[in-house]
């Protein structure tokens, strides 16, 4: 199972990064679990400066943006293999 991780304090971006992990895992039939953490010093242990931030199997792909769900994707798929 694929871990992913949204990081932000719960901010427009934050969740609208946080929906976009979920339409992309059910849209694609993956095994993964998608976990919003909004504290901010768990932000540090990711090394995250700018939210949102995403994580994928505990690796930091994205920080201070909402990246294309194309993107998403291809990041689930390296981290699936």
């Amino acid at each position: 199972m694929i871990d992913i991780k949204v990081l932000g304090p719960g901010c427009p971006n934050c969740q609208k990064l946080e929906r976009l992990c979920k339409e992309v895992v059910s849209e694609n039939n993956l095994e993964a679990k998608v976990e919003k953490i909004t504290d901010i010093i768990r932000f540090a242990d990711y090394g995250l400066l700018m939210t949102p931030g995403l994580v994928v199997n505990e690796k930091l792909v994205s920080s201070g943006k909402v990246p294309s769900k194309p993107d998403v994707l291809n990041w689930i798929r390296e981290a699936a293999q």
